[in-house]
């Protein structure tokens, strides 16, 4: 593997040569020279290289650059056509110029030609050890040091430097991050890679990586030309503790195509780029606006700010809403010292609410200091590690007040404040959170999008588990059914279930096996036990009469080990079903504002893990059946793959009416009930619940 070159010479060049540069006003060749002659500290010469003039704005041009006079030139900036490029190359090899920037377009993503010029450009390197950068890139700009190797007009308005280190494949896009990060924390050094003929952007990862004044690397990438070397330079980074953040462009097929023909690289296989991103430490993000605020929030994150986040306002509702989308990107609520609740106590009203989220009221509005005194109290606690502050509204010199509370303390605190301006009226508060360099968000889903990627949460969020149907019928002072009542009351109602039988000794299971045939299954009757399985209550493909009674007697012996207060009712002897069906579910239970709802989605093993469902409000038709079971992402399942024959759709949709009909007519006392899993045979065979249960509420 090629190693990394030292680009020590290229980030901060002595003496440059600019070869194309031009008289002509606004021309690239002028722009490119004033840059770096009127607006860049190049702390030696500036030579400019053309034969059709004898010197620009004054100062002296030759014709070539093997006619420059004698200094140690450190980079060659080449805005000539391309045609010319090879040749201007290999005057810079014979004179020792260690680099090169290409600025011109016109190669590999142009056709055969220009990928035949950037072979010999590489070869011409591997020769010669000389460096090219480039071709078809904008340049290289060193915000820190003032050094703009580019022909961009914007250069000299975008000079906001900072601890942030850029890479990416595209020109604009890079310039729209940089001017994104015009206040605070800036970007230190900007490389757009173009083409990478030579170097590429894992030289540049590995020299940020080692770079002491850079703490962030992040990237634009559109393809991937060596993903060795990438995950080396990762590598590297990480051992540098240097977090990188990387914008992959090439997630749909669209985009693919597009980055291929932007760069002329290979975009790879998008999920197998996220997984190697994952597997090196890289935080992947989904768009220009997250890699832009994560990677100035990683600037900000400090050794407390995986503690625990504290959503503070003003507002009930903005409260609720920052809670609700925290909670659902799993992000850990900070839970409060006393100490911090006494203290905010004595500040607020009493209807103020000061757990976690804080809603001061709108009482704090008229007090600034009050305000300041909240946020500094929240800080100080060690549970809070970070602090979400939404603004709803623009309320004038209320909510610059607001702003200027922010920035004060966040100017004293390790506590990370990250404040989020939710009003469309950009006001003066907006203003001075953005010139503090706090850069705040604009949607609370987009900040909390980026808290859960940028910051290393050390106690993750507990979701709470979703609650067996026993369960929930017992808190709502309801019963249960066990699974043989179940099914006896669905059977009377007109649906399809298994053939079988309660038996209540091992002999009886042993007859009445034989009388259904064999294979059978065995299950535990109990109430009190919903999931069998774990229980160690159900038996399967039981084939004689002596497994049979072997089965009676492991199946006691098992629940009363796991569940010895279960009661239990006998044991189920069922026909099995032949193999080869797809389990699904099909549920109903009663919503708080809706009523009762019916569930869909694939069953058995795969309910909490997929969690792949759909719902429809009870009644359905016979249309709502059908658009339901076709919702599910993965409905190609019981479509057929690989050659299987589809589900039986007619049987399952009907079953899915007769559970909605059967619900609708115990509406009034039904309180959840659950088919799972129902067997689904290929199309003819039918649809049958394997497990039932259902709950009345009390």
């Amino acid at each position: 593997m090629k190693p990394f070159a030292d680009l020590t010479r290229f980030i901060n060049p002595r003496n440059v040569a600019v070869v194309g540069a031009s008289a002509r006003e606004a021309s690239q060749g002028r722009r490119l020279y004033d840059n770096l002659v009127l607006h860049s500290a190049v702390p030696g010469e500036v030579f400019a290289v053309n034969p059709a003039y004898g010197e620009i704005g004054g100062r002296p041009c030759w014709p070539s650059i093997s006619a420059l006079p004698e200094a140690d030139i450190d980079v060659a900036l080449i805005m000539i056509n391309a045609s010319l490029v090879l040749d201007a190359l290999k005057q810079c090899a014979a004179r020792g110029i260690p680099f090169a920037v290409v600025m011109t377009s016109g190669f590999s993503e142009a056709g055969e030609e220009g990928q035949r010029l950037e072979r010999e450009i590489a070869e011409l390197c591997r020769a010669t050890g000389l460096h090219v950068y480039g071709p078809n890139c904008p340049g290289f700009v060193n915000v820190r040091d003032r050094l703009g190797m580019t022909f961009s007009p914007a250069f000299k308005d975008d000079l906001n430097a900072g601890a942030i280190g850029l890479a990416t494949q595209g020109g604009g896009l890079g310039r729209n991050l940089l001017q994104g990060l015009s206040h605070g924390q800036g970007v230190g050094l900007w490389f757009s890679a173009g083409n990478e003929v030579d170097l590429e952007i894992p030289d540049f990862i590995a020299h940020m990586a080692n770079d002491p004044q850079i703490r962030v690397i992040a990237l634009l990438m559109e393809g991937v030309k060596n993903g060795r070397r990438l995950t080396s330079a990762l590598e590297l980074a990480r051992a540098r503790n240097k977090p990188v953040v990387v914008l992959k462009i090439g997630h749909s097929e669209a985009g693919v195509r597009a980055a291929q023909s932007h760069t002329a690289s290979v975009a790879g296989s998008a999920a197998v780029n996220s997984a190697v991103f994952r597997q090196f430490g890289a935080i992947e993000v989904d768009d220009l606006d997250q890699l832009l605020a994560t990677a100035r929030l990683l600037t900000r994150i400090t050794p407390k700010s995986g503690n625990g986040l504290c959503i503070y306002t003003f507002s009930g509702g903005t409260a609720a809403l920052a809670a609700d989308i925290a909670g659902g990107a799993g992000l850990p609520m900070a839970a409060f010292a006393p100490a911090t609740k006494a203290a905010l106590r004595k500040l607020l009203p009493d209807f103020a609410s000061i757990d976690n989220p804080v809603d001061t009221t709108a009482d704090i509005l008229r007090n600034q200091q009050a305000s300041v005194e909240c946020l500094r109290i929240l800080c100080a606690d060690p549970g809070v590690g970070t602090v979400l502050f939404p603004i709803p509204m623009d309320y004038g010199a209320i909510t610059d007040g607001m702003a200027q509370a922010i920035a004060t303390v966040a100017a004293e605190t390790d506590t990370l404040i990250v404040p989020v301006w939710m009003s469309r009226r950009l006001g003066g508060g907006f203003q001075l959170l953005e010139t503090e360099g706090l850069l705040p968000f604009l949607a609370l889903s987009d900040a909390i999008a980026v808290l859960a990627k940028a910051v290393p949460w050390k106690t993750p969020a507990v979701q709470p588990a979703p609650s067996s149907p026993p369960a929930a019928a017992a808190a709502s002072g309801g019963r249960m059914l066990s699974e043989a009542a179940a099914k006896s009351l669905l059977r009377e109602a007109g649906l399809p279930v298994p053939q079988g039988v309660v038996v209540a000794n091992a002999e009886e299971a042993a007859e009445q096996a034989a009388r259904l045939g064999f294979p059978v299954v065995m299950k535990v009757v109990s109430a009190q036990i919903a999931h069998k399985t774990e229980a160690g209550g159900v038996r399967l493909n039981i084939a004689s009469a002596g497994a049979a009674r072997e089965a009676h007697a492991a199946i006691l012996d098992s629940v009363a080990r796991r569940c010895p207060e279960a009661k239990v009712d006998g044991i189920l002897v069922e026909r099995m079903l032949p193999p080869g069906g797809r389990e699904v579910l099909v549920g109903v239970h009663r919503d708080a504002a809706f009523g009762l709802v019916l569930t869909f989605g694939l069953g058995g093993i795969f309910v909490e893990t997929i969690r792949d469902v759909a719902h429809r409000m009870i009644p359905l038709s016979r249309d709502d059946a059908r658009a339901l079971v076709r919702e599910i992402e993965y409905v190609e399942i019981l479509e057929g793959v690989r050659g299987q024959a589809p589900a039986d759709f007619d049987a399952l949709e009907d079953l899915i009416v007769r559970v909605s009909d059967f619900a609708w007519q115990h509406r009034e006392v039904l309180h959840e009930m659950e088919l799972n899993p129902v067997w689904v045979g290929a199309a003819g065979q039918g649809a049958m619940p394997l497990d039932a249960l259902i709950g009345y509420a009390g």
